[in-house]
């Protein structure tokens, strides 16, 4: 393990008001997506539609880092150049998806697993190759008044903490993702009590595997009421809510926090998220970033819809929502910014 590695591109992807793309969706769900939109399910169509992604021009600008699918990461341009590099040539940092997703929990009715251990060591040490400096695991915790249960937030830490210090051996900077899920019907304070019962649950593991905190990144969900819930607290309330959480639960030695949009809105991710680093600057020991994907990516897709003659409007429409959320980053966004799209 090269530490010095490690902490300068954990630095690297949190830095200078940029955040990362999460371009990771597995084919099924990138398929039902485009089904949506009537784009044709096939590889060609999703090599197609990353293309125009990482094309577009001054990307570089607000995106420090892009993840992919490993789908996507075997694949070239048009022009031939691999995505991978691709990537680098925009000012990007290439990373990775690891696990294999998702499946149920033994015992444990309504709660999930993530899986991906089994051949990880060989399979980091491949994407290294392929050019990967990061990579990103995802544990999806659901929210009732009975759930989590404690066998769920231990087993999904426990892989997660696997995972982070399999790819810190691999010279690739963990990105550790445990989602607590919108869906439902929870208030915002039953989903600060879980995300703050789930961080501290996975840091003990962390520490547990020696993970180096200096050379990871905590992607985290927002503290957020539940979708259904009729209570919605407003963008300022959810900021305190967010960030009195992870105070009490993530070590000052992590670099950054990139918050997932976990199916909000691209404008009240961008404004949630500006709401954070205008109301607590100067007062965190972490960068507050993002690693958005629908939040970013949806308006492009919906003008996209597998047409060349819309690639040109597509890098528009998601260049703009890059550079809203590199604002969000900088406490510098608001309704003005959204209707002006350069």
């Amino acid at each position: 393990m090269n530490a010095r590695k490690l902490c300068d591109t954990a630095r690297e992807l949190v830095a200078d008001g940029k955040g990362l793309l999460a371009m990771d969706e597995s084919n099924p769900t990138c398929n039902k997506r485009f089904a949506r939109h009537g784009i044709p399910q096939t590889a060609m169509a999703r090599r197609a539609y990353r293309e125009m992604i990482v094309t577009t021009g001054d990307l570089g600008s607000c995106i420090s880092g892009a993840i992919l699918y490993d789908e996507t990461i075997r694949q070239c341009l048009e022009d031939g150049t691999p995505f991978a590099q691709a990537i680098i040539d925009a000012g990007m940092v290439p990373g990775i998806k690891v696990d294999s997703g998702k499946t149920d929990l033994a015992g444990h009715p309504g709660e999930q697993i993530t899986e991906g251990l089994d051949g990880l060591r060989d399979r980091l040490a491949e994407y290294g190759r392929m050019g990967a400096r990061f990579a990103k695991w995802r544990a999806a915790i659901p929210v009732t008044e009975d759930l989590p249960s404690r066998g769920c937030i231990e087993a999904n830490a426990q892989k997660l903490a696997g995972y982070a210090a399999l790819c810190q051996e691999a010279g690739l900077v963990p990105v550790v993702e445990p989602e607590v899920l919108m869906d439902g019907a929870h208030t915002l304070e039953r989903c600060a009590e879980v995300t703050q019962e789930v961080l501290r649950t996975v840091f003990a593991h962390l520490s547990l595997q020696r993970v180096m905190l200096e050379g990871m990144i905590l992607k985290s969900n927002m503290v957020l009421p539940g979708l259904t819930c009729p209570q919605q607290e407003g963008v300022d309330e959810v900021a305190d809510a967010t960030l009195r959480c992870l105070l009490r639960v993530v070590p000052a030695a992590v670099p950054g926090i990139a918050f997932l949009s976990g199916g909000q809105t691209g404008v009240l991710a961008s404004a949630r998220l500006n709401a954070m680093n205008v109301r607590f600057k100067g007062r965190l020991p972490w960068a507050l970033s993002f690693s958005f994907a629908r939040a970013i990516q949806q308006p492009a897709m919906e003008i996209w819809g597998g047409s060349d003659t819309h690639v040109m409007p597509a890098q528009e429409a998601l260049l703009h929502r890059a550079r809203c959320n590199r604002a969000a980053r900088r406490g510098e966004y608001g309704a003005k910014l959204e209707s002006v799209s350069t």
